[in-house]
């Protein structure tokens, strides 16, 4: 057992552990709202099974986030506009809904983007991981309250915690993920998933673990028991990257994460697309209009081709992937010529 004299007792107060029974005897999850403890700050552990204790100071490794920018800043207004939008046509309730975000520079801008928009009430987090972004708004009284499973914050934002327990002890709790990312809870107390994607293609399945459908950038984490929950899911990210060589907004997905019956929106720096009660073709003609500018004539000649393929969903698969192989063979999606891939 360890002993770190940097995080103990220092986040002692944080912590509320609470275990599941096993089957069949499980009972409710007694959370309401974010803010609810239902169990110890602590976790029992036998003493016959602890061999020994080994003392240290060292603290977390932490990466510094990156600055937001004006793209990040961009997604995190379309969501904020989104969101209050929905608010004001009862599409959600106007007590607003508790947030959940994912990890990684692009959600912690557009979380804190969210929180700066004057038009967003006050809210509430429960989420897997928190960010810096949202310590910050809870010191400016934007976010009320925040319940996670983990810290990933910079070794200065958790020297701030620390130093100022008395402030964070009520509105700051710990769970372990099977209470943090359990779906009932998840389900019942109104969550609106903010989650980053890789690639979203034009029907609304997302990737959000690997480039090309090979390598892994990340793991899933807990964006599949948030998706598949939420009473809201939504996706972001930047319309390109890799300095405009990869459409974020792709023909066919090369590799699905969450499906197209669980994604209700996907927001990129050119607006919402808003999949809701859209049928496929519909889906499409949403997720072109948030793509980059360079490659809305790309993907609509796409769509064009597939459409002679007729079925409910339309696709050219031997031309379904014709961007990603570009970029394989010439490093540039943009360099594409459906005319190589349609048969």
């Amino acid at each position: 057992m360890e002993l770190n004299a940097f995080h103990s007792p220092k986040s002692k107060g944080l912590h509320d552990v609470y275990e599941i029974e096993y089957h069949p005897y499980r009972t409710p999850i007694n959370i309401t709202k974010p803010s609810d403890r239902i169990g110890k700050p602590y976790v029992e552990v036998d003493a016959d099974r602890i061999m020994g204790i080994i003392e240290c100071n060292i603290p977390d490794e932490a990466r510094a986030f990156k600055d937001p920018d004006p793209i990040t800043t961009k997604i995190g207004q379309n969501v904020a506009d989104f969101l209050v939008q929905n608010m004001r046509e009862g599409k959600i309730p106007p007590t607003f809904l508790n947030l959940q975000s994912g990890v990684g520079s692009g959600a912690n801008a557009v979380l804190g983007a969210l929180g700066h928009s004057t038009e967003v009430p006050n809210f509430n987090i429960y989420t897997e991981v928190i960010q810096d972004a949202p310590i910050q708004l809870m010191r400016e009284g934007r976010v009320l309250s925040a319940s996670a499973c983990s810290l990933t914050v910079t070794n200065e934002c958790l020297t701030g915690i620390y130093d100022d327990m008395d402030f964070f002890k009520d509105k700051l709790v710990l769970r372990p993920s099977e209470i943090s990312n359990n779906p009932e809870v998840i389900a019942r107390i109104g969550v609106c998933s903010l989650n980053t994607a890789i690639e979203a293609d034009i029907y609304g399945h997302v990737n959000s673990t690997k480039i090309c459908g090979t390598k892994m950038m990340n793991g899933i984490g807990g964006s599949a028991d948030f998706t598949c929950n939420s009473y809201l899911s939504i996706f972001t990210c930047g319309s390109t990257t890799k300095g405009g060589a990869i459409s974020s907004i792709v023909p066919f997905a090369s590799h699905i994460d969450h499906t197209s019956h669980f994604v209700d929106a996907v927001i990129t720096e050119y607006g919402v697309a808003d999949l809701r009660g859209k049928c496929a073709m519909e889906k499409a003609e949403e997720l072109i209009k948030v793509a980059h500018p360079d490659y809305q004539p790309l993907l609509r000649d796409y769509l064009k081709y597939a459409e002679k393929f007729s079925g409910h969903t339309h696709h050219c698969l031997s031309a379904a992937f014709a961007m990603h192989d570009t970029f394989l063979r010439k490093g540039d999606m943009r360099l594409t010529d459906l005319a190589e891939y349609v048969k």
